[in-house]
Order: structure tokens, then C-alpha cells, then sequence
């Protein structure tokens, strides 16, 4: 399969669903996302898993389904299209998206469970781990990108108040992304290369992750 760019008319079907997030909407359209919106996602994906996939990575373009059961937004499908390549969920990951803001692409640790939780604080406590984690994102920071993730109000229990990275401890998750804004590019192969330089500069967060946080050991994982 051979990545040429999203279709004409991808972005306008996520405009259109954002404005009409119904059934019948979600049918009448549904060759638009098939043919603009899946077909190149799967392409996309399938094109960089030969150089960032390992023999345990699974590449994914996720379900275009919400899942409201516990939600109290009801509406029934995403507002975007994400594949992911990763060998399990916090362990680094490799993500891409498109939508009506354009094409977001991200990685590092998106969802961690409490034994990922505990070895992640574990190796940023320490320094030399934890330095080079800090190294890693104020590199991506400076090359465009935004350190985002779900973060304690207050520090972790035991952990000083004077530690160096009380910041990084104080992550449940954490992960690097970015955004570019529709553009011609989004509709050409050259987004390949936008997001494959992206990923190259993701790479080391994704290695830190997998040695230091690795895939979660409990059954319930997402």
C-alpha cells in the first residue's frame, strides 16, 4: 500500500460530523471516510511500521466508534481518525492523527497503569534516568513540540518537595505531541516524510518508555 496523502474531502467529512454527529449522517458519508479518511490512514501506517515497528508493535487504526458507556457525551463517533504503532499501551508509542484541526502526531507514555505508573516514577527519580528523560523532552519542546499529559495537583506521596524533577513525578501520563493545520501537504505523500521526521524525533522518548515504563503486567490493561 502506498501512502499518496488524505483525500479531497477528509477534512470537510470531520467538519460535517462535527456539525451532524448522527447515524445518519455517519452512513450517507461513510464512503468519504472509507475512501479519504481509512484507506490512507491504513497506508500511512503501514508504510512507516517498516521502520518503527518491532517484532511485538501492533499497528492499529482505531475504531471510529465512542465508547459512551460510562460518557456523558453520547455522541457515537470520534471527530478523528488515530492510528498508533506500539508494542503495548504507555510503553511509547508512535501516533497519528487526522481531523478538523489537521494532523496531530504524538508519542511517549499516552496511559499508564499503576505498575507502569510505579516503574515510571521509579527511573525518573533516579538521576540519571530522570535526567535523561528531562533531556529528552526540553529537545522536543524546542523543536516544536508540546509535553502534555494528566499530572497531580500536588506531589506524589514521598517524593521531597525539593526533588529536581518534581514536574516529571508529579505525570500519571506523559507524551509529546504536535500539530500541523490543514494544509496542501496533508493531501500529498510528502506528509509521509512530515510525519516519519517526526517519529524519528519521537524516537527517543519511545525508547525511554519502553526500557524504563515497559507494557503494563496487569490483565486489565487498556
Amino acid at each position: 500500500m502506498r501512502f499518496t496523502g488524505f483525500g479531497e474531502h477528509a477534512i470537510d467529512f470531520y467538519d460535517g460530523l462535527v456539525a451532524d454527529n448522527s447515524k445518519s449522517y455517519w452512513t450517507d458519508n461513510k464512503h468519504v471516510y472509507l475512501a479519504d479518511v481509512r484507506a490512507p490512514m491504513e497506508a500511512l501506517l503501514a508504510e512507516l511500521a517498516g521502520e518503527f515497528a518491532a517484532d511485538d508493535s501492533r499497528v492499529t487504526v482505531f475504531r471510529p466508534y465512542r465508547d459512551v458507556r460510562f460518557a456523558r457525551d453520547k455522541t457515537p463517533y470520534k471527530d478523528h481518525c488515530g492510528g498508533v504503532i506500539e508494542a503495548g499501551r504507555g510503553a511509547g508509542a508512535y501516533y497519528v492523527e487526522v481531523g478538523p484541526d489537521g494532523v496531530r502526531v504524538g508519542g511517549g507514555c499516552f496511559h499508564l497503569e499503576s505498575d507502569q505508573l510505579a516503574r515510571y516514577r521509579t527511573a525518573v527519580g533516579e538521576r540519571i534516568h530522570g535526567s535523561a528523560l528531562a533531556s529528552v523532552l526540553a529537545k522536543l519542546e524546542r523543536s516544536g513540540f508540546e509535553i502534555l499529559g494528566d499530572r497531580l495537583r500536588t506531589r506524589p506521596r514521598g517524593v521531597d518537595p525539593d526533588h529536581p524533577r518534581l514536574d516529571l513525578l508529579r505525570y500519571r501520563s506523559v507524551y509529546a505531541a504536535r500539530v500541523w493545520e490543514p494544509d496542501d501537504v496533508l493531501h500529498e505523500r510528502a506528509l509521509l516524510d512530515r510525519v516519519r521526521r517526526s517519529f524519528r524525533a519521537l524516537r527517543p522518548f519511545n525508547e525511554w518508555a519502553r526500557d524504563h515504563v515497559g507494557v503494563t503486567e496487569k490483565r486489565t490493561s487498556r
